[in-house]
């Protein structure tokens, strides 16, 4: 009896000093590490960008992020790179995988998204560096086979759940926009506004085929918004829906510009976080630059702007435009903490 009794102390007491050292395994073993800003690329080459300039810095492994880039790199002014993976998905998963991965301190991080997109030839051209005020997805949609379309809409796209394509839809998914913190797009854009962009002798060739500003001059920092969705487009059609699109979902304040995939999906995992008391939307800026035409110049047609669109000479200066145009914002959040880290500063 005795045994046995000693026997069931043992199991129980084993058995419930591994359920603890179970949960302690899923703690972080050290404090989180605090971030003063997170700068958040989506493939390889939009980090790199950035981490060509961080000096040295250090790679911490996070479980749940991309394979190809599983670690995030931190440099000595707590100014972290994250490299999601592309699309959506990607996105949202890297993101939610490091937030609550609790290795970092995020409640204070402003938060930069740092990417390469297409451009709306009416409002910037290739190597335009633009902040965003708005986010909109333009995956959250009705289509209509484009053989059907009836023949007064202008496109076969309509809000889900609407019965026009003017009618704006009823928000249901809670993800359609956004529209980020304006006195921190103020700050970037002034801080940003006046720096020399880089350009490269391809795209300066390519832009001189459209016959109109701003699609034929010279990169410059801009102030447009920017739209999200996983398929790719080029066109006059879908480029019309794209600014329609922006407008409906803003009610008319909106200005589409840049087209990517990821943006929506990682301010929705901020967002969320933000409930949590992890992190704050206050401190999120989204900077696109363009590397790309989302429509073609007169002459050339939709199928070739589409699959030669890496012939246009834009990925370069857009790449090396990101780090020109969203380094005076990371400076003066780091040299500055004193006044950043409560929250953005007054003029």
């Amino acid at each position: 009896m005795y045994k046995k009794k000693l026997l069931q102390i043992l199991v129980c007491g084993g058995l419930a000093w591994g359920i603890q050292t179970g949960a302690s395994a899923l703690q972080p073993t050290s404090a989180p590490r605090p971030v003063k800003v997170l700068i958040i690329s989506m493939f390889g080459p939009e980090g790199k960008t950035w981490l060509d300039h961080l000096g040295h810095t250090q790679a911490i492994n996070v479980a749940g992020l991309s394979p190809d880039y599983p670690a995030v790199h931190c440099n000595r002014d707590e100014v972290c790179v994250l490299t999601t993976g592309m699309g959506h998905a990607n996105a949202a998963a890297s993101m939610a995988a490091l937030i609550y991965s609790r290795k970092f301190d995020l409640r204070k991080t402003y938060f930069l998204v740092s990417g390469i997109a297409g451009i709306d030839p009416a409002q910037g051209t290739l190597g335009s560096a633009v902040w965003a005020r708005y986010l909109v997805d333009f995956g959250i949609q009705w289509e209509l086979d484009a053989r059907e379309v009836p023949a007064s809409w202008k496109s076969g796209y309509l809000g889900i759940n609407t019965h026009g394509e003017t009618e704006k839809p009823p928000l249901d998914y809670h993800t359609e926009v956004f529209q980020l913190n304006e006195a921190l797009l103020q700050k970037a854009y002034l801080l940003s506004r006046n720096v020399a962009l880089t350009d490269s002798p391809a795209a300066q060739a390519y832009r001189a085929k459209y016959s109109y500003a701003p699609a034929n001059q010279p990169p410059t920092v801009i102030q447009c918004d920017t739209l999200a969705g996983d398929t790719w487009f080029s066109g006059e059609t879908l480029g019309q829906r794209a600014r329609d699109w922006t407008r409906l979902l803003t009610d008319g304040k909106g200005t589409y510009c840049t087209t990517q995939q990821e943006d929506n999906a990682t301010f929705e995992v901020i967002k969320r976080a933000a409930a949590a008391g992890l992190a704050d939307t206050n401190r999120v800026a989204v900077l696109r630059a363009g590397s790309d035409f989302d429509r073609p110049p007169q002459g050339v047609s939709n199928v070739d702007n589409l699959l030669d669109y890496q012939q246009q000479g834009g990925f370069v200066p857009a790449i090396d435009n990101l780090y020109l145009a969203g380094s005076p914002l990371v400076n003066a959040i780091v040299k500055n903490w004193a006044q950043w880290k409560d929250g953005v500063p007054g003029n």
